[in-house]
């Protein structure tokens, strides 16, 4: 078994207040599956104040995954960071980060880390090719799904 890593990041404008981007952004509920698009259960567990696990199970092609992470939130810093704890890229870890641009808007500084396990080492192109991939796929996400609904919701 290869383990091997990639990095990518992007940031996503947000009509919104830096401080209430980030109350909306980590307002963790089991009712957020819905923003992801597909079947998803989640539960929330609260461990402390700053810190909970969330544990996402997805059915995709009649198969079902769970996958826990532990999430941090650092309120004073406007950020958090999500690791994976279980599930296919365990040990995965993103960052986010809030940041002002002025008083009615501000962007979503995002930064990934994956991890992944296989049976070889993957080549150059494969790394580049899963990079882009999960970039596409993460900002997509912020973009067509995540940052309206925050809009809608802060109005």
């Amino acid at each position: 078994m290869t383990t091997f890593s990639y990095q990518y990041r992007f940031r996503q404008p947000f009509r919104a207040p830096a401080g209430a981007a980030f109350e909306w952004a980590t307002d963790f509920r089991p009712t957020d599956a819905a923003y992801f698009g597909d079947r998803r259960r989640r539960v929330v567990q609260r461990l402390t104040a700053d810190t909970l696990v969330l544990t996402d199970t997805t059915v995709r092609a009649g198969r079902s995954q769970r996958i826990a992470r532990l999430v941090r939130v650092v309120p004073e810093e406007l950020s958090w960071t999500n690791t994976h704890v279980s599930g296919p890229y365990r040990h995965s870890q993103f960052w986010y980060r809030i940041v002002a641009d002025g008083p009615r808007r501000s962007h979503l500084d995002f930064r990934g880390l994956k991890i992944e396990h296989r049976s070889r080492p993957p080549t150059p192109a494969e790394v580049r090719r899963l990079r882009a991939a999960n970039l596409a796929s993460d900002s997509t996400l912020w973009r067509r799904r995540l940052a309206p609904a925050l809009e809608a919701d802060l109005g």
